[in-house]
């Protein structure tokens, strides 16, 4: 045990409501919260599929039935995407910066949601205990068997994704079907230009002028230009700027991550201070560190994964050799996983925001032909409640986290619901429960004076815990899979 990978954490109630930063209750967010010393990505993976959320090394989770702004995990299917006409627009307004370099004029198309809609996070709890815990400590395993927000600020920031323009439908027109859907669908001009000319070519053959009866091909359904096609579209060998992706490890010993740290820590601070308003001390170098730096998911590599691991990433935009936007994301086992996007002030009129998240979900398509499973892109919180927050579910198709059952909903047979109350239960079907749901927790593993043990083993050493509702509530909050593999720490 001592040399394998393997979570720790501390676990903290929710009892006390902090400021939401939504709707701004000043009492009325409410969460769980867990601190992680360390974390596998096969752990968080299942994790955010319970509802969970990491901010640096905090792990929460919203207590939905109890929070002002409940807010509901949302997937996006990677390989079934297609860019709205809102999303085109945009990437087409970048390709055509990047050709002629006239940035466009006045507002972002998005409007000013990016700078006033938050996402919610909880306060970190005060009893902490970060130096006690260090991975690994593991010295021996009792194989016995058995019968605890953001550091400095009320709210994490909101996901990196900003507001597309709300005047586009959420999903694009099928082909060739309009106002009218009883009309056929259409076809290229090049299509029916070819088959004149097969025509006429005909018409020339028979001298009678009486042609042969010719039977034009059945039509076929136009098919869509992929998200790739947008993005990689050609540009001229005289194009005014040079735009480059690279994607960078979150780790102080990669030369590549070291090198650019501290372009990357001034791009934050001005971002954070132009954009959310925020005074120069909640954006030092420390700040930007324990929320975009630290993460307690250590690099992970697998035969059947991406080539470039699991673990935590900034995705870096260099315009002509000048960074001006990271995206930071968690590659996991099924999915990547948005965790926020920063950008130079004076590019915000190309909604960065919007095209970080088409990059990465053409980024998830691109691991996912390296790793099959990894075929999701997460984009944080949907928050149905609050009407500039429901960006996200424009990104389709997409998926909404029942908070009872832990089943993935289509997003068009959650609506509805939420229209009308603000919590619900997505999974319409009675008869389901919770598949990982906590059976025992005297087989939750707990770590004690550097000891792995069930806790039904810790209980009876310890002659009587108080701490079995505690405990009971965090198993059941992570599922018996996780409880019976991470490592909950008990001082």
């Amino acid at each position: 045990m001592a040399n394998k990978s393997c979570t720790i954490v501390e676990y903290f109630g929710g009892d006390d409501g902090y400021r939401c930063g939504y709707c701004k209750n000043e009492k009325g967010n409410f969460s769980h919260g867990m601190w992680s010393h360390t974390m596998t990505v096969q752990d968080y993976q299942e994790l955010i599929d319970r509802g969970w959320r990491r901010s640096g090394k905090y792990v929460y989770k919203p207590i939905m039935k109890k929070t002002c702004c409940p807010q509901f995990p949302i997937r996006c299917h990677a390989l079934k995407f297609q860019p709205s006409k809102s999303h085109k627009k945009i990437l087409k307004k970048i390709n055509k910066f990047i050709s002629n370099g006239e940035l466009p004029k006045g507002q972002d198309d998005e409007g000013p949601m990016d700078s006033v809609c938050e996402e919610a996070g909880p306060r970190e709890p005060s009893k902490v205990c970060q130096s006690e815990v260090k991975c690994p400590v593991v010295t021996e395993v009792q194989t016995e068997e058995a019968d605890g927000s953001p550091t400095c600020s009320e709210t994490s920031r909101m996901d990196p994704v900003t507001v597309p323009d709300e005047r586009t439908t959420a999903t694009a027109p099928k082909p060739g079907v309009g106002a009218d859907a009883s009309r056929p669908p259409c076809r290229k001009a090049k299509d029916l230009r070819k088959e004149r000319r097969l025509q006429k070519e005909q018409t020339r053959q028979h001298p009678d002028g009486v042609p042969s009866i010719v039977s034009p091909s059945p039509p076929t359904p136009n098919q869509p230009k992929p998200l790739e096609d947008f993005i990689n579209e050609s540009l001229p060998d005289d194009a005014s700027h040079g735009l480059e992706v690279r994607l960078v490890p979150v780790n102080f010993e990669d030369p590549q991550f070291t090198a650019t740290y501290q372009q990357s820590v001034a791009l934050y601070a001005r971002y954070q201070m132009a954009i959310h308003g925020d005074d120069p001390s909640e954006c030092s170098e420390s700040e930007f560190r324990r929320f975009l730096c630290d993460s307690p998911l250590e690099a992970e590599y697998s035969p059947d994964g991406p080539e470039v691991g699991y673990g935590s990433f900034h995705q870096q935009y260099w315009l002509d050799g000048r960074m001006v936007a990271v995206g930071v994301i968690d590659i996991l086992p099924t999915c990547v996983s948005s965790v926020y996007l920063y950008y130079h002030p004076d590019f915000a009129s190309l909604s960065l925001g919007s095209y970080s998240a088409l990059r990465e979900i053409a980024f998830t398509r691109q691991l996912q032909k390296q790793s099959p499973k990894l075929s999701f892109y997460y984009l944080g919180f949907y928050i149905h409640s609050c009407p500039k927050m429901r960006y996200k579910g424009q990104y389709r198709p997409s998926d909404l986290l029942c908070p009872e059952t832990f089943v993935w909903v289509p997003i068009e047979r959650c609506v509805p619901t939420l229209e009308n109350t603000r919590y619900a239960r997505l999974n319409q079907d009675p008869e389901a429960g919770d598949a990982r749901a906590l059976k025992d927790v005297a087989r939750a593993l707990v770590l004690y004076r550097r000891t792995v043990m069930p806790y039904g083993a810790y209980s009876r050493k310890r002659k009587g815990s108080s701490d079995e509702a505690e405990v009971q509530q965090y198993a059941g909050l992570v599922g018996q899979d996780c409880a019976e593999r991470i490592l909950l720490y008990r001082a």
